[in-house]
């Protein structure tokens, strides 16, 4: 909140011309996992229709991205967490009948190749692997922990949600593998372990919280450690990049990761792909070349369809269809799309939602207090949010 008071969160924008979503399908798609159901409850219509305007497949290959909302097909409540969600979907498993499962999240910012997962899930012979990633230690508290067997490292031993004593990987005792919240399950298996927890007293009915311990304790679940994970195209700086955007804290870092001039997440890898919808916006555009009055910008993604008209630019992102006008600042920033910035306005440190028009003179971000009593959100690293729909009040 507040960027999820009107969407799903795998919906919000980032990156310019991208939804959180996308990474996600991207990574399917690319590792050639062509059937491809989205399950979607929360606020889901941007999402929805999102992933119908471009998640489009070849109809005539019987290949599909498909969003299924909650149907209420096992009882009158709608998904009760991740497991029941599948649970209430095995009508698709059913029809077509598939040997594996892959099962993602939808709100995690990284590439990988399934296939290789797949094919090192197949080789351990267990009912379940789970994707790791490796953590500095001290922040074990933050993640579902996985811990490995002593005597094979593909084993999981334990799998603990948020430890307070975390213990290290033996090859890496300052590291643990944390749940990048990516599976694969045999179909079979995932069927079996979906049914039982549905019935089951106490149950939270969540993949990671109920579905994975039941597997751990059977002695049938695996690890798949993301650092074997070679994607084409990757740089020694973004190799093994994985970013959890559950905070707006982390939202913001994510969006910086893509702007250095080697960035920490390069979208630029064309041996894999990161797609997007296309609106058919025209170029960015850049105008006024004035004394004072310079359109430009610098270390910053600029999307189509944006007219930088006097303003300055630096250290942001800026989605399609921004409107910037002279003599406005825009400093390390994230615009959504639609946002209007008026003369002589100053944006720092800001994330602004979709269609926001910034009032003239305007400062955002340059006073935490000022920013507070206009009902701005402003989070612990200095972060002002400026919700959609927001009206100005000097």
């Amino acid at each position: 909140m507040p960027l999820t008071t009107h969407r799903a969160k795998p919906a919000v924008p980032f990156g310019g011309i991208y939804r959180l979503v996308d990474f996600a399908l991207s990574n399917v798609i690319n590792s050639q996992y062509l059937h491809v159901i989205v399950l979607t409850q929360y606020k889901s219509h941007s999402l929805d229709r999102h992933v119908s305007k471009t998640w489009r497949m070849s109809a005539i290959l019987g290949n599909y991205v498909a969003a299924v909302p909650a149907q209420q097909r096992v009882g009158k409540h709608w998904y009760l967490g991740s497991a029941d969600a599948i649970y209430q979907g095995l009508n698709i498993i059913e029809d077509e009948r598939p040997d594996y499962v892959v099962v993602v999240g939808a709100d995690h910012v990284y590439r990988m190749d399934f296939s290789q997962m797949m094919d090192a899930h197949i080789e351990s012979g267990a009912e379940l692997t789970v994707a790791g990633i490796r953590q500095p230690i001290s922040m074990a508290d933050q993640f579902g922990v996985i811990e490995t067997s002593c005597d094979d490292a593909t084993k999981i031993a334990a799998f603990r949600e948020k430890p307070s004593d975390p213990i290290g990987l033996a090859d890496a005792p300052h590291e643990v593998l944390a749940s990048m919240g990516n599976y694969i399950f045999n179909t079979d298996a995932l069927v079996r372990a979906v049914t039982e927890d549905a019935d089951k007293a106490g149950s939270h009915h969540d993949m990671g919280g109920d579905i994975v311990p039941a597997f751990v304790e059977r002695g049938t679940a695996g690890v798949y450690d993301f650092i074997h994970n070679d994607v084409p195209g990757s740089t020694p700086r973004d190799k093994d990049y994985w970013r959890d955007v559950g905070t707006l804290d982390s939202y913001y870092d994510a969006n910086q990761d893509l702007i250095a001039i080697e960035p920490v997440f390069n979208l630029y890898n064309g041996a894999w792909p990161l797609h997007a919808g296309n609106a058919g916006l025209p170029p960015a555009k850049f105008v006024h070349a004035g004394p004072g009055r310079l359109g430009h910008a610098a270390d910053s993604i600029v999307s189509n369809g944006t007219v930088v008209s006097g303003a300055t630019v630096t250290g942001s992102v800026v989605s399609p269809g921004c409107r910037l006008h002279s003599w406005a600042q825009v400093a390390d920033s994230v615009l959504f799309d639609g946002v209007v910035v008026q003369r002589y306005a100053q944006i720092h440190r800001a994330i602004i939602d979709k269609y926001v028009t910034v009032p003239e003179r305007c400062r955002i971000g340059l006073d935490r207090e000022h920013d507070l009593a206009r009902g701005f959100t402003v989070t612990e690293s200095g972060i002002t949010v400026v919700p959609k729909g927001a009206v100005f009040t000097e």
